[in-house]
């Protein structure tokens, strides 16, 4: 693969003194390092309806930034199946719906499935029907050409020879992540937001990664390379064992939004020890994960659980975000 490297070095660690933590300088992407007393704040309505729980959730954050942007958004295709193996189409045209309405200058929907072909999983989910019912154009990230590539050296890493994301992620204007709610039985533990940065690989260095005994370390050093602005994950169905395409069904009966990935997902950790999962998930603490630790030491987020400021709609979503802060408050 033809690489393309940016002229300064994205992957020039620096290393804080005391903490130990690990800050990463990117050019326009400062570390989305809280302070300790700094709040991510998280959307949470306790809802079986998508459409409503992702109208609801958003209106309970600021967008205002999306006004006039081009968005990028990355939903999780992994596959064709039923979610939560792949976003559901009501969390989809509800999310674009949303972005148009806070006057998205235009919408793009970028992604590449794997193992399936992307296009054969979107032309199953009927995306290009929707795309055009709902007005958003589609990228598909196996079609783009080599040059489209962007390279991230290996320096400071666990990737042997670093990685590559789409420039189209780098170059838009305000990106857009939606998740699901699963474990991931191939050495993730759990796929959710900070795991959606491997849809934005190409294929080939995919497999390495999933052989690697760093997997979930390499997972979050794929996200030093962007920021979203915006994260959705829909917990209203979950794998609870298993997963990514297949696994052990629970209903949640939740949608979660914020613009943290580290706290989104640990928000999601909570949601699987509340409603019961396997003992990967069970047997350790939220910053125990390996995912976890290494997203927090390279700034990604949120640092601890008690970082996390629920916002709710409605005395229902309020109980069970109360339910989701004593499992928290556990680390």
């Amino acid at each position: 693969m033809h690489t393309y490297v940016r002229p300064i070095n994205r992957r020039d660690f620096l290393r804080t003194t005391g903490a130990g933590l690990v800050v990463l300088p990117h050019i326009g992407l400062a570390p989305f390092l809280r302070s300790g007393s700094e709040k991510a704040r998280i959307a949470l309505v306790r809802t079986s309806d998508r459409k409503r729980g992702v109208a609801q959730a958003l209106g309970l954050l600021d967008l205002s930034g999306v006004s006039g942007k081009r968005v990028l958004l990355k939903p999780n295709f992994n596959t064709a199946g039923d979610t939560p193996a792949s976003t559901h189409n009501d969390t989809l045209s509800q999310l674009v719906y949303e972005l148009h309405e806070r006057g998205a200058r235009e919408i793009t929907l970028g992604e590449s499935s794997g193992p399936p072909d992307t296009r054969g999983v979107m032309e199953q989910k009927g995306i290009f029907d929707l795309a055009s019912d709902l007005r958003f154009g589609v990228v598909n990230y196996e079609e783009i050409p080599e040059a489209d590539w962007i390279h991230f050296g290996a320096n400071g890493t666990h990737w042997p020879e670093g990685f590559w994301l789409p420039r189209h992620v780098l170059d838009a204007e305000y990106n857009v992540s939606t998740c699901c709610l699963k474990t991931h039985r191939f050495g993730g533990v759990f796929t959710m937001s900070l795991k959606l940065s491997v849809g934005l690989t190409p294929k080939n260095i995919r497999m390495p990664m999933h052989r690697s005994p760093d997997m979930r370390r390499m997972i979050a050093e794929l996200n030093t390379g962007y920021q979203p602005q915006l994260i959705v994950l829909d917990g209203v169905v979950a794998f609870t064992d298993g997963g990514p395409s297949n696994g052990e069904l629970k209903q949640a009966n939740v949608i979660v939004a914020g613009d943290d990935r580290v706290a989104i997902d640990a928000v999601g950790l909570a949601v699987l020890k509340e409603v019961g999962s396997n003992e990967a998930i069970m047997g350790r603490k939220i910053f125990e994960q390996e995912q976890m630790a290494r997203a927090a030491e390279l700034g990604l987020g949120i640092t601890s659980t008690d970082q996390i400021e629920f916002v709710t709609p409605d005395a229902a979503s309020r109980a069970y975000a109360e339910r989701l802060e004593g499992i928290l408050a556990l680390g």
